[in-house]
């Protein structure tokens, strides 16, 4: 099932985001809004709860207890986005929306797909709305996808970095974090640590306000 794949496993990739967003919503059409919910938490609990890296969930919350406000920005469909931000006590998240009427979904989406240049205009849009200053905000992702959200920020970074992605870091001097080996936070300083807010980094781009 496609749906089912794409929220598991986080896909983003240009060459099928259409073909995953016809599976997706022809999945959703007509079911209620209380059975997502109930797919989402299922979703989160045995298949992505166990894989977020714990290095960069402790750098998160130290982030947040210095005041900062995190946001999850991502193509994931706005039930499981919503779920994650929520447990993990994020400010909220900017996802993938369907169309809901009467408690049940359409089939259609309310605007399109958040991925790509769409992350950052949701990311614009949120800032207009909050009042955040961009050129003193972070983002990071891992995807050369992401690049549009990473240019609309004064601070980007990149996480367990594609190859593309980890090519432009270099050139562009944007720091670049690698929890797919072991570190231990002692080797961190406490710039590094009063910056770092990257969760999931295999599946989201994080928008952070300083």
């Amino acid at each position: 099932m496609l749906f089912r794949s794409f929220i598991l496993s986080g896909k983003e990739n240009l060459s099928d985001i259409a073909s995953v967003q016809q599976a997706a919503l022809s999945f959703v059409a007509g079911r209620t809004v209380a059975d997502m919910a109930s797919l989402a938490a299922e979703v989160f609990d045995e298949r992505l709860a166990d894989k977020l890296w714990h290095e960069v969930l402790e750098l998160a919350h130290r982030h947040m207890q210095a005041g900062t406000p995190v946001w999850l920005v991502t193509a994931t469909p706005v039930e499981v986005a919503d779920l994650m931000a929520h447990r993990l006590g994020l400010a909220g998240a900017l996802s993938t929306v369907s169309e809901v009427v009467d408690c049940a979904y359409t089939g259609n989406l309310v605007g399109a797909v958040l991925h790509g240049p769409e992350k950052a205009i949701a990311v614009r849009a949120l800032a207009e709305r909050e009042g955040i200053d961009l050129a003193a905000s972070s983002a990071y992702s891992d995807s050369a996808n992401d690049l549009p959200l990473l240019e609309c920020v004064g601070l980007p970074h990149v996480v367990n970095p594609d190859r593309r992605l980890k090519r432009i870091a270099r050139q562009r001097g944007w720091p670049v974090y690698e929890f797919r080996s072991a570190r231990s936070l002692a080797r961190w300083s406490s710039r590094q640590l009063s910056v770092a807010s990257a969760i999931l980094a295999a599946m989201l781009a994080f928008f952070a306000t300083r």
